[in-house]
Order: structure tokens, then sequence, then C-alpha cells
């Protein structure tokens, strides 16, 4: 009888897809939004790191102003403080050419230019020349700030850890992905197993009510156990009916996650093998502090409060000092700048110092320092909070053994239980209140097995999420450069 009855209900679920706890992890982590989300940040972030990389090489640049023609009739003044008005058609054009190289021990930078200057003025009368042509052959050129906050020097320190920790970071996100796809997995397993059970249950109480009307019809059972079978037969139908209803939402919703098509049908396969674990907590905190995202963005966090301060103080005193060098000339012709071309120098230094501010500058300064102590107050706290993070999920990880152990002990032997009651009630030794309270307890029993599971399966892969390590496999989860 049992063995029909659970090879009726398996008859159409074993057509489906089978899928596994690891096929649909693979899946969310392959295919669902969520991956493309955090794959889409990831090459964002790297686009980010080659920006900043370039901010050190040498840049080409081409500029000016090419072609450039005014034809209008312009305002003059004259010496008596007149006016006259002149028509004006010239054309003046520019460019440069510049090789730019950023210091970054420095924060200044050093560039390498030449430039070309051309003037016609078509209106021009004779003996003034209509065409004039002026540039630079060479210029080199120096800028460089005194005593100001050095953004690049800062940002080799910062930019490097923040990429590490982008790249960690995706990786973690996988590992919640297949966190969420552990719960959407049970969500529809649990489902699944409530729904075979909710139909075991009503083969079972219909064929438990025939028995029972038959026992009524020749006397040997009272009316009040026909109308108890009866009523729960009842509701074996309601909860068949509403654990389809529950299957499909919970199908639906994993679908919706992993990104499947909504045509696709499948089958859960109960995880119940588990991998051998070893884990300690001095391990797991060292491959924490070793391969989180969070630790090196405790560091950054550090480092970035140091910059808030550095660059309070760089904006007390604003003071450039320039120079230049290089060979310019002029020409009524091309060629004629080429030809003995003379010194170009520039040399200046510009101040802007307050002399009196009202404690401006001290305001600045004492809320950068405040705003570090207390930076690093919350970063003592986090790793704090981190550490018993770990601690309390590898603490937790023999208890789950253990209760995987003692739940799936508690099944088997729920289930014999209820073979053996079934059996005792065929024979009339016990009654139908009797069985049921047996069928009650063997179906608790399947659903905290399972719920066993779900526990272990969701602390397995948060604790990867945690320390970025394949505990089963014994190696890191990301490549690290």
């Amino acid at each position: 009888m049992l063995i029909w009855t659970l090879a009726a209900i398996g008859a159409p679920l074993f057509a489906q897809q089978k899928y596994t706890l690891q096929d649909v992890i693979e899946l969310a982590k392959s295919q669902s939004p969520l991956s493309r989300q955090a794959e889409t940040r990831r090459e964002n972030r790297y686009w980010q790191y080659r920006f900043y990389k370039s901010n050190f090489n040498p840049q080409l640049r081409l500029s000016g102003t090419l072609p450039a023609y005014t034809k209008s009739v312009s305002q003059a003044p004259l010496a008596d403080g007149s006016f006259r008005y002149t028509q004006v058609e010239q054309s003046n054009n520019n460019l440069n050419l510049g090789l730019v190289q950023p210091l970054f021990f420095t924060g200044g930078t050093v560039s390498v230019n030449s430039s070309l200057q051309y003037f016609n003025n078509y209106l021009a009368e004779f003996p003034q020349p209509g065409e004039q042509w002026g540039g630079t052959v060479m210029n080199i050129q120096l800028t460089q700030p005194i005593f100001a906050f050095n953004s690049l020097r800062w940002d080799r320190r910062t930019e490097p850890l923040r990429y590490e920790e982008s790249r960690r970071s995706y990786v973690e996100e996988m590992e919640f992905i297949s966190q969420n796809a552990v719960a959407r997995f049970f969500d529809v397993l649990d489902a699944q197993i409530n729904l075979q059970i909710a139909e075991f249950n009503l083969a079972n109480n219909d064929t438990i009510y025939k028995i029972e009307e038959g026992r009524y019809n020749i006397g040997t059972t009272p009316k009040d156990k026909l109308l108890q079978a009866e009523l729960q037969l009842l509701r074996s139908r309601q909860d068949v009916t509403q654990a389809k209803i529950n299957l499909q939402i919970a199908r639906l919703q994993m679908r919706s996650y992993l990104g499947l098509r909504s045509s696709e049908q499948f089958e859960l396969v109960l995880p119940e093998e588990i991998p051998p674990l070893f884990i300690t907590v001095d391990e797991a905190m060292q491959l924490a502090k070793e391969n989180r995202a969070d630790f090196i963005a405790f560091e950054r966090r550090k480092i970035e409060a140091d910059r808030e301060v550095a660059q309070a103080r760089g904006q007390r005193f604003q003071t450039n000092l320039t120079a230049a060098f290089g060979l310019n000339n002029n020409g009524l012709a091309l060629p004629d700048i080429y030809q003995n071309p003379t010194q170009q120098q520039t040399f200046a230094l510009s101040l802007n110092v307050p002399i009196i501010d009202w404690g401006r500058n001290q305001a600045r300064m004492q809320t950068a320092l405040a705003n570090k102590k207390l930076n690093d107050y919350v970063i003592a706290q986090d790793e704090v909070n981190f550490e018993q993070e770990i601690i309390t999920q590898v603490g937790q990880f023999d208890v789950l053994l253990s209760q995987i152990e003692i739940t799936k002990k508690s099944d088997e032997v729920a289930n014999e239980r209820y073979v053996v009651s079934q059996n005792r009630y065929l024979i009339g030794k016990i009654d139908i209140t009797n069985l049921n309270i047996a069928l009650t307890e063997k179906d608790a029993a399947k659903r905290s097995y399972v719920g066993a599971l779900r526990s272990f399966w969701t602390s397995y892969y948060d604790l990867r999420r945690l320390t970025l390590y394949d505990f089963s496999n014994r190696r890191l989860l990301y490549i690290p450069d």
C-alpha cells in the first residue's frame, strides 16, 4: 500500500528536470540578474582603476583654435576720447602640441610644448603686413604647488586597495548569491516535500475512511470515529490544494531569481551528502583577515581619514611655483619662426596666505582630526563585530552537524513507527487517533530533517562568504595577483 502510494506520487516528478543544490547555485552564479549586476559592477570598478593608473602616465595633447575668422564693424577709441567705427576682417589661429607628465612624488607637472600662431588682417594697407606668424619652437615648463595637498601620492595608497577590495567584494557577492540560492532552493524543496506529504496523507486517509466506513456498516466502530476519518480526509484534500499553490509560488520565485524560462519544469533533489569539514575558529579568523574585503576596507578607511587630515593641512596656504624655459620667434612667413629663435624664460611664485581668518583653518583642521578619531573608533568596533560573527558561525557548525544526525535518525524512527502503527490499526489493535498521532510525528520529523539541512547549507555558504575560502576543496575562492 505504502510503496504503491509513493510510486504514484513520484511518477510525474521523475519525468521532470532534476536539480541538485549545486546545480541551482551554479545557475544563480552564471545567469541570475543579481550575478549580472555583480559582473557589471566588477567591470565598472576595473575601468575606474584603469582610469586611475592613466593619471601617472604622460599625455600628449593637441589644442588650439583652427580656423578662427572674424568679419565685423568694430568700435575703436581715439586719443581725444571719442570713437570711430572701422571694418574688421581677420583670422587669428593657434595650435599647441604638448607632452605633459604628472609628478606624483611632488604633486606638480612638467610639460614639453610647441605652439604656432597665425594672424592675417585682410584689410591691412601697405606698408603694414597683413600676414604674421608666431610660435614657440620648444618650451619646457614646470608647475609645482608648494605645501599643498598631493592627491596623486594619496591615490597611490588608496586606489590599489580599493581595486583589490572590489575584486574580493565580487567574490563575496557571488557567495551571497549562493546563499540566497540555498534559501530559494529550500523554499521550493519545502513546498515540494509538503506536497508529497499531503498527497501521501490524502491517499492513506482515503483508505482509512473506507476502512472506517466498512467497520461502521458492520457495527464494529462508532459513528464519531467515522466522522473523524471523514474530517481528516477533507483536511487532507485541502492540504493538497494549498500545497500545490505553495509549490507553484515557490517555483515561480526561484525561476525569477535564477533567470529560468517560466515553462521549465523541475524537481529538486534533497542535499543529504554533507562535505567532510574540519574548521577551527583560529583558521577561519586567519583566512578572513587575509582574504575578506572588509579587512582591506579597514586599512583603506584609516588611510582615507589620514588623507582628509593632510588635505585640511594643505588648504592653509596656497603657493604655486611656475618656471619655464624655451625658444620662440615671429615673422612674416612660417620659416621665419625657426630661424634664430630667441630665449623664452618665465619664473613666477604666486601666494595666497590668509592673515586673519577668524579660526577658519583651525576649525577645518580640528574637524578632520575629530573625524579621524571617530573613524578609528568605528573601525575598531567593526573589527570586533566581524570577529564575533566568525566565532559564532564556526561555533555552530558542530551543533548543526549533530542536529542533522539527530533529525535524520528521528525521521527514520518516525517512519518506522508509522508503518507499525498503520499495521496495528489495520488489525484493530489501535484506534484512528493514535494512528493520526504517529502520522503527525512522521511529518514533523521529515520537516525537521529538511530544516536541519537548510540551516547547515545556509551557514556553510555564509562562512564561505565571510572567509572567501572553500573548506570542502581547501582552496581560495578568488585568484590573488
